[in-house]
């Protein structure tokens, strides 16, 4: 029986994600910043365990509570909607520190188990902002385009350890938390001359020719965690799958 550990369960993908491999007959260990007992179902191939992934202790404290794992999803993150102008400094590395540093920091930790072994899985959730970069999201695409070719490069590197790195690009999921957990971040950063662009880029969002659902992208994690190709980008969600046919 193999075991997952996903970072960010609290709610949307990664919550989504530990069900679907909870189904599947995996172990898995459900991290959140402050664990929840009641979004998961009650059994004994589920663990809650807490992590903060931008704090070195608490990535050290999680994998030692959580023993060997065959699968690593990354999947913590923030978003952020606004003009980078307006945005403070402050705030973009805050986002960096979760979106890319964060889950650099996780990889790095469970790499030694996985060399050791000569098996394991690292699954980075990004976006499908990367594939097509919209306005009003620069910085938040600027930490997931980083992830990108960090994978792309870390994919070659640990081919040699029979470590397999794999990418998901979730598409533009409405009904997630991206905005909701990230409205107190976002004040105030869409000044009045950006007022006009965002009212027509907000409703542009509004009526999406397709969205992508926490389904879409669980499946695309489960099948990007157990793919033995070469293989290294996974869209999730037809509007994702569309972008990418596109590029």
């Amino acid at each position: 029986m193999k075991t997952v550990l996903i970072t960010g369960c609290s709610s949307g993908y990664g919550l989504e994600t530990a069900r679907h491999f909870h189904a599947q007959g995996w172990n898995v260990i459900a991290t959140m910043r402050k664990p929840r007992e009641d979004v998961l179902p009650k059994s004994n191939r589920i663990w809650l365990v807490p992590l903060d992934v931008t704090k070195p202790q608490s990535i050290e404290a999680a994998l030692k509570a959580s023993g060997p794992i065959d699968v690593l999803v990354n999947n913590a993150g923030l978003g952020l909607f606004g003009a980078f102008e307006a945005t403070p400094m402050a705030t973009v590395r805050e986002i960096f520190e979760t979106n890319t540093f964060g889950m650099m920091a996780m990889t790095q930790a469970v790499l030694p188990q996985f060399r050791a072994r000569n098996s394991g899985v690292v699954v980075n959730v990004t976006s499908s902002a990367t594939l097509a970069p919209m306005p009003l999201v620069a910085a938040y695409t600027a930490s997931k385009m980083a992830i990108e070719g960090f994978t792309a490069s870390l994919a070659h590197e640990l081919e040699e350890f029979n470590v397999r790195v794999k990418l998901v690009e979730p598409g533009y999921g409405p009904t997630t938390s991206f905005t909701s957990n990230g409205a107190a971040r976002m004040e105030g950063l869409i000044p009045e001359p950006y007022a006009p662009f965002a009212q027509r880029v907000f409703a542009a969002f509004t009526q999406p020719a397709a969205v992508t659902n926490e389904a879409d992208v669980a499946q695309g994690v489960w099948r990007a965690a157990n793919d033995s190709t070469e293989r290294l980008r996974f869209p999730a969600g037809a509007d994702a799958v569309a972008l990418a046919q596109a590029k």
